[in-house]
């Protein structure tokens, strides 16, 4: 972590392709990405020094979003245990650093059994991104303001392949630039 920064502190856990940290990069916060696709795993991350303003998690959604509940019966319980390995690891990573805002995102699916009802659910049409792909989040953060248009490019998560998984999980733009706003 950044040590002796002047700059405020964002996490971002299972990062992915960095799209919804990226506004606070390009206002010069010091961005911690935290992803496999980096080599470090969220669930072995020990507390560092740095004061945290802000946390984003995504833990990743293979185990619990809808889109993918005909292949929920044969994962059986080792693949949910897994995924709940690092949605616990992103709660614990809140708890230790008490960050001014958090939040945990994940598309619609089953990961609400385990934390309850989301704080927010939305679709990337709300915030300017012409599509579909409802979204929830949990957390302790200011409400985005939306900016809605029409889906004019439907769902286009059910016509990606699952080779295209990562394409699929990008935050996209307009929600990523409107949670920047909201929670500076």
């Amino acid at each position: 972590m950044a040590l002796g920064s002047d700059h405020p502190v964002i996490l971002d856990l299972c990062a992915g392709s960095g799209g919804w940290s990226e506004p606070y990069v390009a206002a010069g916060y010091v961005v911690e990405r935290i992803d496999l696709l980096s080599g470090i795993d969220v669930r072995f991350l020990e507390k560092g020094e740095a004061p945290v303003h802000g946390i984003l998690a995504a833990p990743p959604c293979t185990h619990f979003a809808s889109s993918g509940a005909r292949w929920w019966a044969g994962k059986g319980d080792e693949a949910i245990l897994d995924g709940l390995s690092v949605v616990d690891a992103c709660c614990r990573l809140v708890l230790l650093y008490q960050p001014k805002w958090w939040a945990l995102e994940n598309p619609v699916g089953r990961l609400r059994r385990w934390l309850g009802p989301p704080a927010l659910a939305f679709d990337p049409c709300d915030f300017g991104d012409p599509y579909t792909k409802r979204t929830l989040l949990w957390g302790n953060f200011a409400t985005p303001e939306r900016s809605p248009v029409d889906p004019t490019e439907g769902s286009k998560m059910h016509l990606m392949s699952s080779s295209w998984q990562r394409q699929r999980s990008v935050t996209p733009p307009g929600f990523a630039q409107a949670f920047f706003r909201a929670n500076p």
